[in-house]
């Protein structure tokens, strides 16, 4: 089974929650024997994977009709997308391609352009996914292989464009909505992009039910095509560095992700005061970054809580499994969670974790500490009473542990490989 795959991050050039995602479960479909060309919008080596083939779209030199880009452009206007020439090119500069009639390469459109691709989230994101999907389409007709899969909205326009050149199966992997990021103030070009992705796939994979029940009530979409695959964690972690010696004798409670809507941040900030009214001998630790820090900065010094509340900013690799191995619980009060990889990776570490109701990962932690993320005096509650309480505290370690012996990232992989083999009749 030949795999064409389409995400926007990988590890280590960016390692966020989708590219630790798309390690996971690449290394997983591998171990079953999966081959996958797994293209990047950047990539600036000619590394490959152990495991898979990199690909970065910036390396691909490929010829495209001017007709291939008009009719590209009118496919993607119905989703009020940004063109893959304009707001770039004046009229002049649009012409003079134009005029060339036949065939132009993606270093004179690149050329004519401000940047190449950046591989990131900037300013230039939607001209970005564009012209990812030009190259989309290209690697279709020059590549060999039986499926196509696109991780998330930002690459659903590659697919499509893919699927449509190949005739290809299409699937697209749900790993956050954007009724999760923005709540109801959605960006509606956003939402444009998804449900199109949506509708074009001849199968969804959603992280968790709580994901595919939002897929089917906000685009709608019907549910039997919608397969749920939950997210696992790797545990190749520096098992015996399981605690770190602080320097403070305080218990730690630790936030870890982007401090934005989504995540809950303030229910976390308001629950700390709470705690530290009853118990003084508590300190919290807010690692990440996003558009609410400086509001949360202010309000835990409206709250008085300097001496007891640190914000560590964004953190990655070693750091990040630091922090883990000081903390004695972890906390994820997200108001909107597809999945939420986090409380796993602190389980790694035999960190105790409290979880949002309103999170895919809940769904697979029976005898976890559930809150709903508004509740914040039930957090409180649950803080202290992890903390204060050792038994209570071993007991959920000691469940953590058994979780982890079952969330594995080959156990999805294979539930990710039948929906291939459903879909191309068993192909190899």
């Amino acid at each position: 089974m030949r795999v064409l795959m389409f995400g926007w991050e990988f590890p280590p050039y960016i390692s966020g929650g989708l590219g630790t995602a798309c390690l996971g479960l690449t290394k997983g479909l591998a171990h079953h024997g999966t081959d996958i060309l797994f293209v990047l919008p950047r990539l600036d080596s000619d590394e490959e994977g152990k495991h898979l083939t990199l690909m970065g779209a910036n390396q691909v030199r490929a010829n495209v009709g001017i007709s291939e880009i008009l009719e590209l452009q009118e496919r993607i206007s119905v989703l009020e997308v940004l063109s893959p020439l304009r707001p770039y090119l004046t009229e002049r500069e649009y012409s003079s391609l134009l005029e060339k009639k036949n065939l132009i390469t993606t270093e004179e459109i690149l050329g004519q352009l401000d940047n190449d691709f950046s591989g990131g989230y900037g300013d230039n994101l939607m001209a970005e996914i564009v012209r990812y999907s030009l190259i989309g389409a290209h690697l279709a007709t020059s590549e060999n292989f039986d499926i196509i899969h696109a991780h998330d909205w930002i690459t659903a326009p590659a697919g499509i464009e893919a699927k449509r050149v190949s005739g290809k199966p299409l699937v697209v992997h749900a790993h956050a909505l954007e009724f999760d990021r923005s709540g109801e103030h959605v960006n509606q070009k956003v939402y444009d992009i998804e449900r199109a992705g949506f509708e074009a796939a001849d199968r969804i994979i959603a992280v968790s039910h709580f994901t595919k029940d939002t897929i089917v009530k906000r685009y709608p979409i019907d549910p039997a095509k919608i397969t749920v695959v939950h997210n696992a964690v790797a545990k190749d972690r520096k098992l015996d560095q399981v605690r770190i010696e602080k320097s403070f004798k305080e218990k730690l409670v630790l936030f870890l992700g982007r401090i934005t809507f989504q995540k809950g941040p303030d229910y976390f900030v308001e629950a700390a005061a709470r705690v530290l009214e009853k118990n003084p001998n508590v300190r919290f630790a807010m690692a990440g970054s996003g558009d609410m820090f400086p509001r949360m900065v202010e309000r835990m010094a409206e709250l008085r809580m300097a001496d007891k509340f640190h914000f560590l900013g964004f953190v990655r690799g070693a750091d990040v499994e630091r922090i883990y191995a000081m903390s004695d619980l972890y906390v994820m009060p997200s108001v909107s969670e597809p999945f939420g990889i986090t409380p796993l990776e602190a389980m790694v570490f035999d960190v105790p974790s409290i979880v949002s109701k309103q999170s895919g990962v809940a769904e697979i932690l029976d005898e976890a500490v559930k809150i709903d993320f508004w509740d914040v005096d039930r957090l409180a509650f649950e803080i202290l009473d992890i903390l204060e309480n050792e038994e209570r505290a071993k007991t959920l370690v000691e469940r953590g542990r058994e979780t982890l012996k079952k969330v594995q990232w080959e156990t999805s992989a294979k539930n990710v490989l039948a929906v291939y083999e459903q879909l191309t009749g068993g192909a190899s």
